[in-house]
């Protein structure tokens, strides 16, 4: 399967504008695409690229005043099969778990694990470590929730949408976290493209998505609680602690999003 993917975002910037962009497909799948997915921008500027602490590809450029556009678009090979499960992935203790997973069995900016450690236990601690103990969280966190854009906001915690029990994508992805995490289970926040490739019509205007990825029998393994189903086309541009880390675009100075288009189709 071929899927093109990409996006094209907008901004009015005043004066000269610094900025950091994540929208290249992450590393672990770039041998699956048919081209590079050089950084686009408009009008033409010098692009600096670099891998973040994450091991994600960063590209720094400086907006000129005006209009200025960024994006990508290219195309990548899929299996086209839908994310898969492993019902025998086993919880490591945590003594054992490899040295690099361990920063994400810690709170960060929108996870605070201290908060909702008590809370975690009390309503997971009887479930059977692995596999089956992330999907009841992911049940859990995708039932407690009420998605709607109109309930969109950039500094909505953890904990926030665990009392306010509404919010977007990365709401979900971030209390999901935040729960595993409390369970002992080495997570991570995740962004990128999930497509409605196998789903019926009529289908939403296309965005980016925010998922998890969970660390069990020795490899990390997707977890979706927005959709808490499998999806085809699931492509990462970046992951880390949580939002904080993997911004698409971190803008240095004062500007306006003014158009946001995203694509991610069967060709």
């Amino acid at each position: 399967m071929r899927i093109r993917l990409g996006c094209e975002m907008t901004y009015d910037v005043p004066s000269p504008t610094p900025m950091i962009v994540i929208l290249n497909v992450h590393h672990s799948r770039a041998g699956a695409l048919e081209g590079p997915d050089h950084l686009i921008t408009t009008p033409p500027v010098p692009v600096e690229s670099y891998r973040d602490s994450f091991d994600n590809w960063c590209s720094r450029v400086v907006a000129p005043p005006g209009r200025f556009t960024i994006g990508v678009d290219c195309v990548i090979r899929d299996d086209g099969m839908p994310d898969q499960a492993d019902w025998q992935a086993i919880q490591h203790p945590v003594e054992e778990l490899p040295s690099e997973t361990l920063l994400f069995l810690l709170g960060s900016r929108y996870c605070e694990t201290d908060r909702l450690s008590a809370d975690a236990w009390q309503m997971f601690g009887h479930t059977q470590p692995g596999w089956g103990r992330v999907q009841a969280i992911c049940d859990f966190v995708h039932n407690h929730i009420t998605f709607g854009y109109q309930y969109s906001r950039p500094t909505r915690t953890a904990a926030e949408a665990w009392s306010e029990r509404v919010g977007v994508c990365r709401d979900y992805a971030h209390l999901a976290v935040t729960l595993c995490r409390a369970m002992n289970i080495p997570t991570r926040y995740c962004t990128g493209y999930i497509t409605d490739i196998g789903l019926p019509p009529p289908y939403e205007a296309m965005d980016f998505a925010a998922w998890m990825e969970v660390y069990l029998g020795g490899r990390w393994h997707a977890f979706d609680p927005r959709n808490n189903a499998p999806r085809i086309g699931r492509i990462k541009i970046a992951h880390g602690r949580d939002a904080a880390d993997v911004p698409l675009t971190h803008t240095f100075g004062p500007n306006v999003l003014s158009g946001f288009k995203v694509w991610a189709e069967e060709v």
